[in-house]
């Protein structure tokens, strides 16, 4: 090592403090006077310590020359236990004195090289500027990723015509640097940014077998987007399965298997069933990539079940974030106590601030996203380039139809009276009314809870789809009440558990038209009507009246005046007219209706397609409306869909969705025009258009805020069920018509969130056009400082801190210290060329102390042992059993089964197992007392592929010091 090095590196080590400072400042000053003089042997290592002194004429003797093992240092003189000899003799001294004079004179003066080093190459560097410390900071963040855009794909081969754009090529680079340091990635760009395709680029990338799991439309080999038709184009060699159809792969073996790609991920957010805990066998071990343009729908325990595809939950390699269960346990129970409607600001506040948190904290180092605001800002030059531009899409139109007297009467007495706490939905949660409900588990009663709330809004859907849908979902409601009744008067009740739960199953893919079948059919198991209450058959025959109130409401009403105004905008709307179109609806019956009534206006150019249609229509749609399609048809000029063709399917020769029913969730609206809004469309707008119920008014504003109120109603007599209504996702109940009626919305713009990628091009900008300046900026030493006046701040400190692969940011003042996330950090770096640097005060170090002790606090937080469940839990609950003494102290166990043992313990510990396998090795181990029976549940119950690492595991580098990388003074008012 150099002597500028050894420097350098001292320098790194010390202390950062004001004496350390004043010390080196010292020194120099020492130098610079001639007082001390600093020379190196140049031809071998001189290892002795020799201390030599003078004494004047008339003292003492001639001098003393003491040797042994101590370094002229504090620990050398003072703290280590050392062994010196002191020489006395004037012989000893001079012939000390003549080698050192020998020695001196052949050795080299470093004096200029130490200030010089000191003065420029480490933190004493007093000349740093801000504008320079803002692009140092930027160098640090991005190191990784500034060279990605001059690298290239191995291009294992490309297909002909293929269009390679440079937004897909640096997704695929970023995603696979992320998949090869965390064993996993979410491939999430806004809908129609081309998934499909990066994701394939991926896979040219990747060695090994690869095995596509998506929903059966994405595997359609007659749809030409589908997984087989682009893998195929690209020569990529993978096995494909459906994602119902899990049990097929486990049973041909996974091994072949090196990378996993799952569509449509944001299906497996629980993680409570059987599919997903086939999934997480089959991805073990393996690469793991998530396609999803909304990875995270609900709450925020949602995305923890895809992340455990490919991490542990409790011993996670993610840098900021070891315990990823107690993480996400955190955010929920920031939610919990609070009422969405008495305290719904603070409840959208923190629901809006847990998903910062787990985009900041476990996303960035996650997830590939970008929105076509930053595709079309940051690759602008090779979108030109290439003659590709994405359309405008242009604000929603609202379509508001009119209710008569009669009518608004009607649909606002329904609502009311479905949404009053006096219609109990009893036909539905016949459990709750048991005489002796001791053994009705908790779980069972939120179950029955749960599907009252959703009988309520599965009926109140279908009234705001279409008065048709409602009057056929009202009368299954009173002929199933009727029967219910006949049954309760008759001795018996009839209610199955495996019944609840595929109704749940149901809802998550939002699937009424199975619900309804399952209710229709009334599947269940004989219970005696002794054991339930007499309540129950008075709310029974209470609900039933006033369903039939309903029903006579209704009857006499033969319009449909969201019918004639669906009629007159596709006869009168100018865009409608010649162009092909799209209608959504949630309810297959609405579909339905719409296909009769519309075709007795416009003939056989109106399709419907619903999950029940049969499966040459779907080949027809496809080949009138999937641009890609070799063989386009132009017979069908009106597609009425469900949510079914919502995903995975393109249908851009069209460009106008008409929403028939209010998309309550905004995420429905991105999905549904993302079928038109597609990067190789061939129109220059897009056109929406959202239907809404009013009252009539000659007055366009009053009509607006006539919907806007029956928006409000629907919400705020919903009370906290109105979460079902819009899937999860909180809304304010006034910002509803507003949020329906942008574009920013329909697009899954967040203009909340500021883009990396505006920093990401101001380094490059850097490296490219000022090849001397980013020379400079890279060899800035750690640990740089610099200050500048800040005027929105009293006197403080900003620091960045790195570990391993972790970032954080603090700033602190006499007050208090707090942590940034990246663009709060930047905001406050950011400075002009010729911004000032001023004097650093004495109190910057005790800032950075602070600044310091919360970042090393912060990685303890991170460290933290998973919070206690009570026993709850059912790892918890086998973790006890399988440390008890009855374990522990069996001799009957080979040194396999102690090692296996041992294995699971450490599965359980670390959270790298399916709720659905420990709920069922906890109910297999329930009444068994002998530790060998116990042993034989464990391994008929444990599937061996989870014994296998996740790869992340093997490939994780989350370890390091503690750096400080640069520190800012600012200087406030």
């Amino acid at each position: 090592m150099s002597f500028s090095s050894e420097v350098i590196s001292e320098l790194e080590k010390s202390e950062d403090s004001f004496d350390v400072e004043i010390g080196v400042k010292k020194f120099i000053e020492f130098l610079q006077s001639g007082k001390l003089e600093i020379r190196a042997y140049p031809s071998k290592d001189l290892h002795a310590k020799v201390y030599i002194i003078r004494f004047a004429e008339n003292d003492r003797d001639y001098g003393r020359v003491i040797t042994g093992s101590s370094n002229f240092s504090e620990s050398g003189l003072v703290a280590n236990r050392e062994f010196n000899v002191e020489l006395k003799n004037s012989s000893d001294v001079k012939y000390a004195l003549n080698q050192f004079e020998e020695l001196w004179r052949d050795g080299v003066d470093i004096s200029k090289e130490y200030i010089d080093t000191v003065d420029t190459k480490t933190w004493l560097n007093d000349v740093i500027t801000p504008h320079e410390l803002y692009l140092k900071f930027l160098y640090e963040y991005f190191k990784e990723k500034i060279s990605v855009d001059k690298e290239s794909l191995s291009k294992k081969y490309i297909p002909l015509n293929f269009m390679e754009l440079e937004y897909q090529n640096e997704a695929v680079k970023d995603a696979k640097t992320k998949l090869e340091a965390y064993g996993g990635v979410f491939i999430s760009d806004v809908v129609g940014l081309g998934k499909t395709f990066i994701s394939a680029l991926l896979a040219n990338e990747l060695d090994g077998y690869t095995l596509v799991i998506a929903p059966p439309v994405l595997l359609d080999e007659e749809n030409p987007g589908s997984w087989p038709n682009v893998f195929s184009d690209f020569k990529i060699a993978a096995d494909y399965e459906s994602t119902g159809k899990l049990e097929n792969i486990l049973k041909q073996g996974v091994e072949k298997y090196k990378n996993v790609i799952i569509d449509e991920a944001h299906r497996f957010r629980s993680e409570s069933n059987i599919t997903y805990e086939q999934l997480a066998q089959i991805c073990r071990g393996k690469r793991v990539i998530l396609v999803s343009a909304t990875p995270l729908n609900n709450t925020p325990s949602d995305i923890l079940s895809q992340l455990k595809l490919f991490q542990s939950s409790r011993n996670s390699t993610i840098p900021n974030v070891k315990n990823l269960e107690s993480f996400f346990k955190f955010l929920e129970n920031r939610l919990k106590g609070l009422d969405r409607l008495t305290n719904k600001d603070e409840y959208l506040f923190i629901v809006r601030d847990n998903a910062k948190q787990i985009r900041d904290k476990v996303l960035k180092y996650l997830m590939v996203r970008r929105t076509r605001k930053e595709v079309t800002r940051y690759f602008y030059e090779d979108m030109i380039k290439q003659g590709l531009k994405f359309p405008d899409v242009e604000d929603p139109t609202p379509v508001l139809y009119q209710f008569d007297e009669k009518i608004d009467h009607a649909f606002d007495y329904t609502i009311k009276a479905l949404t009053n706490p006096a219609f109990n939905y009893s036909r539905y949660s016949p459990l709750l009314y048991l005489l002796d409900d001791k053994g009705l588990s908790q779980i069972q009663k939120l179950s029955q809870e749960n599907l009252k709330s959703l009988m309520k809004i599965l009926i109140i859907k279908r009234l705001e789809s279409s008065f048709y849908a409602f009057k056929n979902t009202l009368n299954n409601f009173i002929r199933s009440y009727e029967a219910f009744i006949k049954a309760f008067d008759d001795g018996s009740v009839y209610i199955s558990k495996k019944y609840i739960n595929k109704i749940f199953d149901y809802l998550e893919d939002e699937d009424y038209n199975s619900i309804d079948r399952l209710i229709e059919e009334d599947r269940a198991v004989k219970y005696d009507a002794s054991l339930f209450s007499e309540d129950l058959r008075k709310k029974l025959v209470s609900d039933l009246a006033t369903l039939k109130q309903i029903q006579a409401l209704w009857i006499v009403i033969d319009t449909d005046p969201k019918l004639d105004e669906m009629i007159n905008l596709l006869k009168t709307e100018t865009i409608l007219k010649d162009s092909k179109l799209i209608i959504f609806t949630e309810s297959k019956d609405t579909a339905n209706y719409l296909e009769n009534e519309l075709q007795k206006v416009f003939g056989t150019t109106v399709l419907a397609y619903t999950g029940n249609s049969k499966a040459g229509i779907k080949e027809k749609i496809i080949e009138n409306f999937d641009a890609k399609v070799r063989k386009q048809k132009n017979d069908i000029k009106i597609l009425v869909s469900t949510e079914v063709l919502s995903e995975g399917v393109n249908l851009h020769q069209s460009n106008i969705v008409i929403n028939y029913d209010i998309p309550w969730n905004p995420t429905r609206l991105i999905q549904r025009v993302g079928r038109v809004n597609r990067v190789d469309t061939k129109f220059s707008k897009i056109f929406t258009y959202n239907f809404f119920p009013t009252v009539k008014s000659n007055d366009f504003i009053k009509l607006k805020e006539a919907a806007e109120a029956k928006i409000h109603a629907f919400i705020e007599m919903l009370g906290n069920d109105a979460r079902l209504l819009t899937e999860g996702e909180e809304i304010k109940s006034h910002d509803i018509f507003q949020r329906l009626t942008s574009k920013n919305t329909i697009t899954g713009e967040d203009e909340e969130v500021e883009s990396e990628l505006k920093y990401l091009e101001i380094i490059r900008n850097i490296r490219d056009k000022d090849v001397e300046l980013f020379s400079k900026i890279k060899h800035l030493p750690k640990k740089a400082r610099t200050a500048k006046k800040y005027s929105l701040t009293n006197n403080s400190i900003i620091t960045y801190f790195r570990k391993g692969k972790l970032n954080k940011y603090f700033i602190t003042n006499n007050n208090e210290t707090k942590e940034l996330d990246f663009v709060e950090t930047a905001k406050i770096l950011d400075s002009k060329f010729d911004t000032k640097r001023e004097k650093i005060e004495r109190e910057f170090y005790n800032f950075l102390e602070k600044n310091k002790e919360a970042f090393k606090e912060s990685l303890l937080e991170n460290d933290l042992e998973p919070s206690s469940k009570g026993g709850k839990d059912n790892a918890t609950k086998i973790l006890r059993i399988l440390k008890s003494k009855q374990i522990k102290n069996y001799q009957g166990f080979t040194d396999d089964d102690d090692l296996y043992i041992q294995n699971v313990i450490k599965l359980l510990q670390e959270g790298a197992l399916p709720k659905q396998t420990t709920k069922t090795l906890a109910n297999a181990l329930e009444g068994i007392e002998e530790p060998i029976k116990m042993l034989s549940k464990i391994k008929t119950n444990i599937p061996d592929e989870f014994f296998k690492e996740h790869i992340s595991h093997s490939s994780a580098d989350i370890y390091g010091p503690r750096e400080v990388i640069l520190s800012e003074y600012l200087i406030g008012n």
